[in-house]
């Protein structure tokens, strides 16, 4: 079987060391009985050129050799034919050193088994610097130069890369290390990004994580909520252009949350948790920097809100009374996900004195009531934000989500003519022409309702939204790929 193929390695035997290693040591024997007996060796010392001495070993202290042979752990045994790497060896088994040799006596007066050492391709920050060196030119972003005196920090606010907050310069090695998250090709399409209609390739979406402080773990999530935003049922360019506050919200679902350590309890819509923070931002970075989407622009919010930085939470699954949101629109059970709504801040409600689900259903929908404005309906959308302390009291009532989404749906139908133009001395309100003695506050589906926060505090929050469905933006759900 071929383990490698194109490795500029002499054919016959060939041998990765270092000699800070204690089982290269052990093994330095070994490899002279080998080159003894007439075997092509070759020898690659990865930090001391005369080690082991008497092997003729070159000098691989620049990695290069190490690198394009993926050796990971020292000593490795090779046998390559046609400059092809037939098996390989890590560490030192004394029958399968022999075995792959031919040579019976090799392992004599040596232990039968020692675990090598981790290759010095492994040492912190070197594979990202061996990649940019020698894996050739992966890259077909615009590389910019920054003057040996310029400030790279302020450099990137004057070219306008920033969300007004410092980033993290996407150097080449963190762009690398960053795509070591995902598997799909840099070069892939991730999306169509508007206001400026830009594709942005899976390397486009690195290199904007990066400079939002991402772990290369979180890159599937990233990208997810980038396909669900550039969607035309998200409508993020409708979401940018329009002067109301909006904002993409990212929730996160499934075991990608708990993997990547995203926060679903106490602050979760808050700062101080790095997953949470740096994946709404990178979306946000991506829109500005790739699709020209800049306040000022295209941007024309009257006056914005803070979760235009980032606004991205998990929901507490674990702890909920009820199945989780994307299950609920429609994935199954333990498929990790993004759902993206268009969300213009958060109003936290308080109940402390209710202990039955009738009545702090009645709190809630006299707070969603007023989402936009208490006398226009139909038009815009929500998400509940239920805490766990008031969700205990719906599970000890045995209600579902459906219960109290009908619950919800009835308390918040108003009598019509308190809603229209007008009534009340209030100008706003729904239209004369609506249809109905009662009017819903939300259409069908318009509510999303979820579980996170801390286990302290009698409180929940409402994420109210902007006009809904063909005329404004619809939440999405994509599965996020790992």
């Amino acid at each position: 079987m071929s383990y490698a193929s194109g490795v500029d390695l002499p054919d016959g035997y060939v041998a990765f060391v270092k000699a800070s290693c204690p089982t290269c040591r052990l093994v330095a024997p070994a490899l002279l009985r080998l080159r003894k007996a007439g075997a092509p060796l070759t020898v690659y010392s990865q930090d001391d050129p005369r080690f082991p001495e008497g092997a003729e070993p070159l000098d691989d202290s620049d990695l290069r050799r190490s690198y394009e042979a993926g050796v990971e752990v020292v000593p490795t045994l090779m046998r390559l034919e046609g400059g092809e790497v037939i098996e390989r060896l890590e560490g030192w088994l004394r029958m399968d050193w022999e075995r792959l040799t031919g040579v019976a006596e090799l392992g004599t007066g040596l232990p039968s088994y020692r675990a090598g050492c981790g290759s010095r391709t492994l040492d912190p920050g070197i594979r990202e610097l061996l990649a940019v060196r020698y894996g050739g030119d992966k890259f077909r972003s615009r590389r910019v130069e920054v003057a040996q005196l310029e400030d790279e920090f302020e450099a990137m606010f004057e070219r306008g890369w920033t969300d007004g907050l410092p980033v993290v310069p996407p150097t080449p090695e963190r762009v690398l290390r960053m795509l070591e998250g995902t598997d799909r090709d840099p070069q892939e399409v991730a999306a169509v990004v508007p206001p400026d209609l830009v594709e942005c390739t899976v390397e486009k979406v690195a290199v904007n994580a990066a400079m939002a402080g991402c772990r290369p773990e979180y890159l599937p999530v990233v990208l997810a909520a980038l396909e669900a935003a550039c969607t035309s049922e998200f409508n993020i360019h409708g979401v940018l252009a329009t002067t109301w506050s909006a904002g993409p919200v990212v929730i996160v679902n499934g075991p990608v949350a708990e993997r990547i350590g995203m926060n679903a309890g106490g602050n979760a819509l808050g700062q101080g948790n790095r997953a949470n923070s740096t994946i709404g931002r990178a979306l946000q970075l991506i829109v500005r920097n790739v699709g020209g989407g800049r306040p000022g622009g295209v941007d024309r919010a009257t006056h914005g809100n803070p979760g235009k930085h980032t606004f991205c939470f998990a929901e507490d699954e674990r702890g909920s009374p009820w199945e989780p949101l994307s299950v609920e629109r429609g994935l199954p059970v333990g498929t990790s996900a993004v759902t993206l709504f268009a969300g213009s801040g958060l109003q936290p409600l308080v109940d402390q004195q209710s202990r039955t689900p009738e009545s702090l259903a009645r709190t809630y929908a006299a707070c969603l009531q007023v989402v936009a404005h208490p006398k226009l309906a139909l038009s815009w959308d929500a998400v509940l934000v239920v805490s766990p302390e008031h969700a205990r009291v719906f599970r000890e009532a045995g209600w579902s989500k459906v219960r109290l989404r009908e619950e919800l749906d009835g308390l918040l139908r108003r009598p019509r003519a308190e809603m229209v133009r007008g009534a009340g001395g209030m100008a706003e309100g729904t239209p004369q022409s609506l249809a109905g003695a009662h009017v819903p506050k939300f259409r069908q589906g318009g509510l999303l309702i979820v579980h996170a926060g801390g286990t302290a505090g009698m409180f929940s929050a409402i994420i109210g939204g902007w006009a809904s469905g063909t005329v404004g933006s619809e939440p999405v759900t994509r599965e996020v790929r790992e």
